[in-house]
């Protein structure tokens, strides 16, 4: 039975379920990063359980990420409540690993019982939580878990923190009939990564997607504990639904115009060396210990047959590391910010990567040297130093 079945089918004011320890501790913990923690409208601290069937379902929701998922129960009453989210997750924890067994009481108590264990949680009335959005039966699109995954892993970093630039607090996501895209920008540096091979039944033309930091960050851990091959997307105009085997996964859309980033993207590189990705972060690693601490400026010096990474600041001091290179171009001096370089880097994974530039004054270039599935490639604006 979908979870959106079990919502309907739980109207009564009675509620009456017992429960593995394992199997509710599993759905509290997959929905914990969804709970609202500093909320002024109290319902959002509470989950929404409802029991039909043979199933509870589980609802947290902050009004912008909802998710909500379901598993096994043995249900002697049908029926729904509300439940403070944080100190459920917290108690049930603690509890030993045995049946648990959760009756509605009066004045929406609600009675835990575990072992010898017997606790009452004061709930709220059902009818305060928010209505949720419901599935959309026409436009689902089917994404490989791992594609999707791999995808969010390189380029969330980049996705912006400030509120101000709302369109960037984001990633674009590009679906077309053979290929997805996934691009990530916060002003500062950008990463850009497509996987061309995949056929997308249902997509004509293209459809582009802004999907929120919170969801992104929220799909990446749904995704990593997920044996499902493959997930369910769909939009409407306000909402963007992603279902990841039993759980259901909402977010409101962010609405906007992305920045252009093909204008961003360089044209010509000229000066290329290939590296050890673990080389490169280890020397940035040590100098970045001497860097400005708000710039984090590294120095990096291009120079025949060797790459000159140095970084000073008055406070601490200043260090120089090198690594050799098979470069043979002329010299060339440039600053990054030494963290935006070891985000990509630990993104990238282990193996050489190529860094390419034009000239100081112009954005910088990393990208994996030998990525054949995907096309992956990160851009980075240079720092006067």
């Amino acid at each position: 039975m979908p979870v959106e079945a079990l919502a309907s089918a739980a109207g009564t004011a009675t509620m009456e379920i017992t429960i593995s320890k394992f199997e509710l501790l599993r759905e509290l913990t997959a929905t914990q990063g969804v709970v609202e923690r500093k909320t002024t409208i109290p319902i959002l601290s509470n989950y929404l359980f409802e029991a039909a069937g043979d199933r509870l379902s589980l609802t947290a929701t902050d009004l912008d990420l909802s998710l909500r998922t379901s598993c096994g129960a043995k249900v002697k009453k049908e029926g729904s409540c509300t439940i403070p989210a944080r100190k459920l997750h917290d108690y049930v924890k603690l509890l030993p690993d045995a049946d648990i067994t959760l009756k509605l009481l009066e004045n929406h108590w609600v009675s835990i019982r575990c072992g010898r264990s017997n606790t009452k949680m004061v709930g709220m009335a059902k009818s305060n939580f928010p209505a949720l959005p419901v599935f959309p039966t026409a436009g689902v699109v089917n994404i490989p878990s791992k594609v999707l995954r791999s995808l969010i892993a390189k380029t969330s970093f980049a996705i912006a923190n400030e509120e101000s630039r709302y369109t960037l607090n984001g990633a674009l996501m590009v679906l077309k009939p053979e290929s997805i895209t996934m691009v990530a920008t916060d002003g500062h540096r950008l990463a850009h990564i497509e996987r061309a091979g995949e056929k997308f039944d249902g997509i004509s033309g293209e459809m582009k997607t802004l999907v929120p930091k919170k969801a992104m960050d929220e799909l990446k851990s749904l995704l990593d504990s997920t044996e499902t091959d493959a997930i369910e997307f769909a939009k409407d105009e306000s909402t963007l639904y992603f279902r990841i085997g039993p759980r259901l996964l909402t977010s409101r859309q962010l609405t906007g115009q992305f920045p252009n980033f093909e204008a961003v993207l360089p044209k010509e590189t000229p000066k290329s060396i290939t590296i050890p990705a673990s080389e490169l972060s280890s020397a940035i690693q040590r100098v970045a210990q001497f860097a400005d601490e708000r710039s984090r400026a590294v120095r990096i010096r291009l120079e025949k047959g060797e790459l000159k990474l140095s970084a000073s600041s008055t406070e601490t001091g200043e260090s120089e590391d090198s690594i050799e290179t098979n470069y043979d171009g002329e010299s060339l001096t440039i600053g990054f910010n030494a963290q935006y370089i070891l985000d990509f880097l630990k993104a990238s994974g282990s193996g050489d990567v190529k860094l390419e530039l034009k000239d100081a004054q112009s954005a910088g270039q990393l990208r994996p040297a030998d990525s054949e599935d995907y096309k992956y490639r990160y851009i980075v604006m240079p720092m006067r130093i």
